[in-house]
């Protein structure tokens, strides 16, 4: 059973070793059908270049397993509640990527200084706070979930427009229409982490995308009205 979502997360998790954003084990993937609410997800500690789609988990909304022989990752918790906080996403990526954890362990967003960074976000990348005691100690991988929707909500912000997110002194967070999708935003995510913060090396005072350009790089990729890469033509 699940073959689609098995398959799809182990594609993804494949693309996060081939983009260079997961070395060694740090990271993970999954991709979720919503109409079982069950997601497949990279079993816990194993290297890539052991996994297949067969060693994929199956694991509900709720976080408990539904199939597989190995242990989800130890991030299963935390990808269930963005799947159940947030209903248009299809995959979910956690990576340690080097860049992106720098800004994470500097409790800071990426600022939104260009257009590479407008093509992939709408504004900056936000930072959520760090964990309480309590909350580490306590459901720590599902508190890591609950602190990023809070962030989302608590700042009114669209998960559907910003499509990652940075845990104050962890890493980063992505997801998408799709497991796919999800791992491209991280890889996209590292490069325009590695651009701001050389551009806040070399130009201190760097101002940040203007709103009209911001809105004409985003909008022209993404939307109703986007208008960028070839349309499908129907008989």
């Amino acid at each position: 059973m699940f073959e689609t979502i098995k398959n799809q997360a182990y594609e993804a998790n494949m693309l996060l070793y081939r983009y260079g954003v997961a070395p060694f084990t740090w990271g993970n993937a999954s991709a979720c059908d919503r109409e079982t609410r069950v997601f497949a997800i990279k079993p816990s500690g194993v290297p890539y270049e052991e996994l297949s789609p067969d060693k994929m988990v199956i694991v509900d909304f709720d976080g408990n397993k539904v199939e597989g022989a190995l242990s989800p990752s130890s991030d299963t918790p935390t990808h269930a509640v963005l799947f159940s906080a947030f209903p248009k996403i299809g995959g979910v990526v956690h990576t340690h990527s080097l860049n992106a954890v720098v800004f994470a362990q500097a409790g800071l967003p990426i600022p939104a200084f260009g257009t590479t960074h407008a093509d992939f976000c709408y504004g900056d990348v936000p930072c959520a706070r760090a964990l309480t005691e309590a909350e580490v100690k306590g459901e720590y991988e599902k508190n890591t979930g609950l602190v990023i929707v809070e962030h989302f909500r608590e700042n009114k912000l669209d998960e559907n427009a910003i499509p990652a997110v940075l845990v104050r002194s962890h890493g980063p967070f992505c997801w998408g229409k799709d497991a796919k999708t999800a791992a491209y935003n991280a890889a996209v995510l590292e490069i325009v982490a590695e651009m701001a913060l050389k551009t806040c090396r070399l130009a201190p005072d760097a101002q940040e995308i203007p709103s009209f350009l911001l809105d004409k790089h985003y909008l022209r990729k993404h939307g109703k009205n986007a208008y960028y890469g070839q349309r499908q033509e129907h008989d």
